[in-house]
């Protein structure tokens, strides 16, 4: 090599006889010359910019869906977890109604609209986070959203209808988070 900073780039760069980097994988071409050869080829110019700008727009549309499925699996996430609560909270709306339905006489009037408040925040509180009960009793028995867990014969009632209500079921959305429990009319034989 020379001490010439003159001299020709691809000048300067010998072979390597040591076993070093191999020549022939350095550029030899200068800047100088590669930017002088799009001057000369402006349909390549104009094919390089259209293959990055294709480039580009694809890893805008890409990040876009990245974006967007990710916000559909937080939403997702989110509507499993309240789906979760809410069943861990039902088995206690269920006592409460239990307590409610028990007649405890006028002795413990102060104890029932105790529990007539709690029941009623509860319920509210279900409603606020988009949890709706089913309405079963004199509906047609339906095996997606309720469960049947006997069937009656009921004078006066049409087959399948439902008779009786042991659960109440509720839905979070249109997703059912606890089928109803019901009796079920079955014709008389």
């Amino acid at each position: 090599m020379t001490d010439n900073p003159q001299q020709p780039f691809d000048e300067v760069l010998e072979p390597a006889t040591d076993g070093g980097t191999d020549a022939a994988a350095i550029p030899t071409e200068r800047p100088e010359d590669a930017a002088a050869g799009l001057d000369d080829n402006p349909a390549r110019a104009a094919q390089e910019r259209d293959a990055y700008r294709d480039q580009l727009l694809r890893l805008g549309a890409e990040f876009d869906n990245f974006r967007k499925r990710m916000e559909r699996e937080r939403l997702q996430l989110f509507a499993r977890a309240t789906e979760e609560a809410v069943r861990d909270i039902l088995p206690i709306v269920d006592d409460l109604e239990r307590a409610l339905a028990a007649d405890t006489g006028d002795v413990a009037g102060s104890f029932h609209q105790g529990i007539e408040m709690i029941y009623r925040q509860m319920l509210e509180m279900l409603r606020r986070r988009g949890v709706e009960p089913i309405d079963a009793l004199g509906q047609d028995f339906d095996p997606n959203i309720h469960e049947a867990v006997a069937y009656e014969p009921a004078e006066g009632r049409r087959e399948g209808e439902i008779i009786g209500e042991l659960r109440r079921g509720y839905r979070l959305g249109d997703r059912l988070v606890r089928p109803a429990m019901v009796r079920v009319a079955q014709e008389l034989r």
